[in-house]
């Protein structure tokens, strides 16, 4: 079977840890034929923003083929741009052939050539996902009013007909679609991002945590913390470094990775002058995963990334700033909330962890038997083309 999966509402960075990344690499491994067909911006690893790389088609080491492919010349740039309007969308489909199409990401105007395609090939499955919700969309009258409620949802209209299932990746992102776009209940399914497991090097352990541990100076002994990722405001990472630096606790270290934004850049580089952190600046999406079996707890005490699933994934007990829709990282008694996210919260529930090991014990019994199991990837991607048959 052909899969195109179609990454069109943003950039898209070859062999990163996202989920446009992984589940084509388990489709690819089930023995799928895979392309992925996306468009030619990628995520700066220098600073924030975008870049630009050249249109054309590749394959990845693992034998994915990747298209790339620009706007529509006819149009201004910036409003096919903000539109995402591509050039030969529906010619490239023509040339892959596809039985299954996965969409990730539903809001682009070049929906059109993928519907067109459908009704030309009826045979052909379509099954898509929506990453947005009112935290990160639809935040001011235009964006709400005029891009999604007009512009993304007549395309999305015409969408729900021909689509087997269109997955919220968090609950909030599955209310998204029913109340933003009127798409039946019946059409909506929960389709969780997760951990990449391959990555996940559980047999040695105990060797990566000596390894991680020796090189960042810390001892096999100390509780150590985890956070990171894009560290802007929002995220609450600079309150977490307050808290562990007011907790002054020898054997209690943070691990903080990840580069800052602009405006948070001397706040962090300032408060990390600290025996008690260990900022260790960018590390790559596959070391994450090694950085968080060194760690006893992993914190997110702002909005939500990706890093959240890929911890519980890991059989990390975590504690993440409460959101409404975002009750899916709970499996049971693996993670604990917070709620303002203000430094005396942070503080009494790393307290109310570090202090009481049985709590400690019977959160980290519940993430290594429930998480890694639920939010495995391997998994994760024969549940988002159709296949019920989710055994490892």
């Amino acid at each position: 079977m052909k899969i195109v999966h179609l990454c069109l509402c943003g950039p898209y960075n070859d062999d990163w840890g996202y989920q446009e990344n992984i589940i084509p690499k388990y489709n690819k491994k089930d023995g799928y034929d895979v392309a992925v067909i996306t468009s030619v911006f990628i995520n700066s690893t220098k600073d924030e923003g975008y870049e630009q790389v050249s249109p054309g088609e590749y394959f990845l080491e693992d034998g994915i083929k990747v298209i790339r492919i620009p706007f529509e010349n006819f149009f201004i740039t910036k409003i096919a741009e903000k539109l995402r309007v591509y050039e030969n969308l529906y010619e490239k489909l023509k040339q892959e052939k596809p039985d299954l199409i996965f969409i990730h990401g539903i809001q682009f105007l070049s929906i059109c050539d993928v519907i067109r395609y459908k009704r030309v090939y009826p045979e052909v499955k379509i099954f898509a996902d929506n990453h947005a919700d009112y935290v990160n969309s639809a935040r001011n009258f235009i964006s709400k009013y005029i891009l999604h409620k007009v512009i993304w949802k007549s395309g999305i209209k015409s969408l729900v007909p021909e689509c087997e299932k269109i997955f919220g990746v968090t609950p909030n992102r599955c209310d998204f679609l029913i109340e933003m776009y009127n798409i039946p209940k019946q059409k909506v399914e929960l389709l969780v991002m997760g951990a990449d497991s391959e990555r996940i090097d559980f047999d040695n352990k105990d060797k990566i945590r000596k390894t991680i541990r020796k090189d960042l100076c810390l001892e096999d002994d100390d509780f150590v913390l985890i956070t990171g990722g894009k560290i802007d405001e929002g995220k609450n990472i600079h309150r977490l470094i307050e808290a562990i630096n007011e907790i002054a606790d020898n054997k209690l270290k943070l691990i903080v990775f990840g580069i800052p934004s602009e405006d948070m850049r001397d706040i962090i580089d300032n408060l990390s002058i600290s025996p008690h952190i260990r900022n260790i600046g960018w590390i790559s999406s596959n070391d994450v995963y090694n950085y968080f079996l060194a760690s006893d707890l992993a914190v997110f005490p702002g909005t939500h990334s990706v890093l959240w699933e890929q911890a519980v994934g890991t059989g990390l007990p975590c504690i993440f700033k409460k959101w409404e829709g975002m009750s899916h990282v709970d499996v049971g008694g693996n993670c604990k909330f917070i709620g303002e996210g203000n430094v005396k919260e942070i503080k009494t529930v790393i307290n109310g962890i570090y202090n009481d090991t049985e709590k400690y014990c019977k959160m980290k019994e519940i993430a290594l038997k429930k998480g890694v199991s639920y939010f495995s990837y391997r998994k994760i991607s024969r549940r988002a083309i159709g296949n019920k048959s989710i055994e490892s």
